[in-house]
């Protein structure tokens, strides 16, 4: 842990942030499976051992993404958020960077989540792990807000407002047809509408 912390500092930090730019980028259209460090130094013009000198192993890169992906989350959907009182307010707040998130194409991809997740969902390990603890606490936090807002099944109301945004960016992608992310919005809007005031 202390050698990765030195590694990780100055320049050594600005290059593994932009070798998990990257790999975020890749993981979203080809999956955590398809980085490789070879790939990775072919397109960013780095060697090898460079590339594999901030992660060690494949699997290790494939954690490193994850985590980038969660702290991307964060900086986008969450911190935005927090300015919203607790309850509805918040859930709307949250709704409404979700879907902008994905609408913004941060990823070529579509949204990492979606994809990683359907790669890793039948496969154990710790790369899985890693994506099911990140999305569990999401979802928990969903949940919460849905509890401060009066909601009488917090699970199942943070469950709704994940598949329809799951399924907003699943047809988007497919179709390129932006107006899912209106019907999004509205059925959002319904499932709001249907808290207690």
């Amino acid at each position: 842990m202390i050698a990765a912390r030195q590694r990780d500092t100055g320049k050594g930090a600005g290059t593994r942030a932009t070798i998990l730019a990257r790999t975020l980028d890749l993981a979203s259209v080809d999956g955590l499976e398809g980085l490789t460090i070879g790939r990775l130094a072919a397109e960013l013009e780095m060697s090898k051992s460079g590339v594999f000198a901030h992660f060690g192993s494949k699997q290790d890169l494939q954690l490193a993404t994850v985590g980038a992906a969660a702290e991307r989350f964060r900086t986008a959907v969450i911190e935005p958020a927090l300015g919203a009182p607790d309850g509805t307010p918040r859930l709307r707040a949250m709704a409404d960077a979700y879907l902008a998130h994905l609408e913004s194409e941060d990823y070529s991809g579509g949204c990492f989540w979606a994809a990683t997740s359907a790669e890793y969902d039948d496969r154990p390990g710790p790369v899985r792990d890693a994506i099911a603890a990140a999305l569990d606490s999401w979802l928990g936090e969903l949940e919460r807000q849905a509890r401060i807002a009066g909601s009488p099944d917090p699970g199942r109301f943070a469950f709704e407002l994940y598949a329809v945004v799951m399924g907003a960016n699943s047809r988007y992608r497919l179709s390129g047809d932006r107006t899912v992310f209106a019907y999004a919005r509205d059925t959002i809007a319904r499932l709001l509408g249907e808290l207690p005031s």
